[in-house]
């Protein structure tokens, strides 16, 4: 194969196949340090522990996603199924006032996507941690219940949304990449949560929701809501 040859397939492979996040890096190559350590023991073992190294790493792939140009919107911040519209109060150490929002629930599944993305542009007002249980994701109180890392957003004309990482049955790890102060990008990738987890967006008054419980989700571009003028 000549040196063009090899040039264009490698870029071919880097355009076919997305990036992985930096979070999964370790376990990949832990992987792959146990693909080659097993098949020395068993060819079986070795292809077993190869096919979970792939499955890993496909695991941890971020995807390139365009978001929307039209202006005011909330666009998803996960890949999934919108799994809850209902009205709650945002967490609670985010200091907001007591009172109810239109929150959006989107539920993952091993099979999703799993970074999380920025909703809006803006700046990143709070971030807060909270430990708690490990419930499946999908259950209406795993909002309360879980392990959560919560932002507060200030979009750029005013408008406060919340975004909270929730882990779920077997999530243990959620990673947020972002600060208070930080100013994010729409779709930007802000974090991720390890083997299956939920994301909550909670809106400000007025808006308009475009989606319906059990509509698949893509994050960074289906929009989510149409945030009030």
């Amino acid at each position: 194969m000549s040196s063009n040859s090899l040039g264009h397939a490698v870029r071919l492979a880097r355009e076919t196949l997305p990036p992985m996040h930096p979070a999964g890096r370790p376990f990949v190559l832990g992987g792959v340090a146990a693909t080659l350590v097993l098949r020395k023991v068993s060819k079986r073992l070795g292809l077993l522990a190869g096919l979970g190294t792939i499955a890993t790493a496909a695991f941890f792939r971020e995807p390139r996603r365009v978001p929307p140009a039209r202006q005011g919107l909330v666009v998803a911040a996960a890949d999934g199924l919108v799994s809850l519209i209902e009205e709650a109060t945002p967490p609670a150490e985010l200091g907001l006032p007591d009172e109810p929002r239109t929150r959006v629930s989107v539920f993952l599944s091993v099979f999703d996507v799993h970074v999380q993305r920025a909703p809006a542009t803006g700046k990143v007002e709070r971030v807060a941690y909270r430990p708690g249980k490990f419930l499946s994701a999908d259950l209406d109180k795993a909002s309360d219940d879980n392990e959560r890392n919560s932002l507060l957003l200030r979009t750029d004309d005013g408008h406060e949304l919340v975004v909270v990482q929730i882990a779920g049955l077997v999530a243990r790890r959620i990673v947020c990449q972002v600060r208070e102060g930080d100013q994010v990008d729409v779709g930007a990738t802000y974090g991720l949560i390890r083997f299956g987890s939920r994301v909550d967006i909670y809106l400000p008054p007025g808006s308009r929701v475009l989606v319906g419980k059990g509509q698949r989700t893509i994050g960074g571009e289906t929009a989510l809501a149409e945030l009030p003028t």
